[in-house]
């Protein structure tokens, strides 16, 4: 049985920074590609940044220069450094096992964190 588990939201400040972890098993973790999505209230789910087996990641133009994804594959674990955060970054962050790299198709959905920036 695969299960993505999220960790690291919170509350924080515009400006600050948060790291976001998503621990995966049940899967051969290196061998797929992963991603973070995230949901506003009153918004569609979408695409943050993905990350391919092999280190390749991609990145929303929302996101782009202040979002980090990386992945330790010897710890089945995907990560997301986000810095600089902004009001609009606030969702509910979703990890995500991709059927390849640079598709929407999701294998499997972690539950999500929140993630809440605001003074």
């Amino acid at each position: 049985q695969v299960q993505l588990v999220e960790s690291g939201g919170g509350l924080v400040q515009p400006g600050g920074s948060l790291r976001l972890s998503c621990a995966a098993s049940g899967l051969t973790f290196g061998a797929y590609s992963m991603g973070w999505y995230r949901q506003a209230p009153g918004k569609e789910r979408e695409l943050v940044a993905p990350i391919s087996s092999g280190g390749t990641t991609y990145y929303a133009d929302f996101v782009k220069g202040r979002f980090i994804i990386s992945r330790d594959n010897a710890k089945n674990t995907v990560y997301l450094q986000m810095n600089n955060l902004k009001p609009e970054d606030t969702a509910v962050y979703y990890c995500a096992t991709l059927k390849w790299y640079g598709s929407n198709d999701v294998l499997y959905w972690g539950k999500g964190t929140l993630v809440t920036v605001s003074s």
